[in-house]
């Protein structure tokens, strides 16, 4: 019968949530999590499970993939799946880097899981197969099954279907192939055409990918007089929360007064934000908020002046579309204090 891994992170693999998020990766010969169902649903053993901290793997990126591939070597699978990794950015990085690199090292194919708003997406899906997940953990078992019904025809040898049938991310791989009905491309073009022209919905057979591309920003000219504000997404807001930003997939943002403050006190600021151990950041919310870092460059003339206030929302499971709606409503009190640059803090 084929085998096949699993690679989880710490809290889907049982072990805890943020206060885990270290943790240096492991290997069960056993079935956790996900991997329980995937064993219900796969054409194949599921023989072991491996789980590592998101934050490791993020901030100890090849050690932790030298180490898991270290933890395969000598093992017989023939599959490696990761995730489902839902919105979550550093899983579904995560989730990208570990299938690429067992694919690569061992030869097996590799399939995971992710949101389209995710990082992981635009980064791996030329390498593995990506399924189309959903944006939360309660969408588990049938973002499962869409793995698994990839995953099965990958192991019997049949031939995976295009990226619209299996509900995949594009690859950019076109193949020929014969059209059941014989039409000609002449004629498929002119019905196009002609549907276009009548307004009425039409598909292209030659997608072009649009590429946000964002213009990197002129050099501050002369930072001795330069006027800087500072924005995080972090979540670092005054205690109490005023603004009520999401704790993670924020449409929320806000805006507090620093004219007066030479450095963020714990216990009168705070994080909301849910994708990280807040410990170090509610005890100094300097370190997400650099607030006494540059009240002290300003009096040192490093740079002319602080903007007096601080600009906060939440990273995680924020969409491509919020964020760029919040960093539009952001922009007009930049304007309107003659702001030359902004440090932009992420965590």
């Amino acid at each position: 019968m084929k085998k096949a891994v699993i690679y989880v992170n710490q809290f889907f693999g049982q072990i805890g949530g943020e206060e885990q998020a270290g943790i240096v990766p492991q290997i069960h010969e056993a079935q956790i999590g996900p991997a329980m169902q995937f064993a219900k649903e796969l054409d194949a053993e599921v023989t072991h499970t491996i789980i590592c901290g998101d934050n490791y793997m993020s901030s100890n990126t090849e050690e932790a993939v030298g180490t898991i591939l270290s933890m395969l070597e000598g093992k017989d699978f023939d599959i490696f799946l990761a995730g489902p990794a839902f919105q979550a950015g550093r899983y579904t990085v995560a989730c990208g880097t570990i299938c690429k690199a067992v694919k690569e090292k061992f030869g097996v194919p590799a399939v995971t899981s992710m949101n389209s708003e995710t990082p992981g997406v635009d980064m791996f899906k030329k390498d593995i197969y990506i399924l189309k997940g959903g944006n939360i953990a309660s969408k588990m078992r049938k973002d499962i099954k869409a793995m698994a019904k990839v995953a099965n025809k990958l192991l019997k040898g049949e031939p995976v279907g295009c990226a619209d049938e299996e509900g995949y991310f594009a690859r950019g791989i076109r193949r020929q192939a014969w059209r059941p009905d014989g039409k000609p491309a002449s004629e498929r073009m002119v019905e196009m055409l002609l549907k276009k022209l009548n307004g009425e919905a039409f598909k292209t057979e030659l997608p072009i990918p649009k590429r946000d591309m964002v213009p990197i920003a002129l050099a501050v000219r002369d930072l001795k007089r330069a006027k800087i504000a500072l924005v995080n997404t972090g979540g670092i807001v005054p205690a109490g929360n005023p603004d009520r930003i999401q704790s993670a997939s924020a449409t929320r943002w806000g805006r507090y007064d620093i004219s007066d403050i030479q450095a963020l006190k714990g216990g009168e600021y705070k994080t909301i934000h849910a994708g990280f151990d807040p410990a170090a950041a509610d005890a100094d919310p300097n370190v997400i908020t650099p607030v006494d870092a540059l009240k002290a460059l300003e009096r040192e003339g490093v740079y002319g002046s602080l903007h007096p206030y601080f600009y906060t929302t939440v990273g995680t499971g924020t969409t491509e579309a919020e964020a760029q709606r919040m960093a539009k409503e952001m922009v007009p009190y930049f304007q309107e204090d003659h702001v030359d640059g902004v440090i932009m803090v992420s965590t």
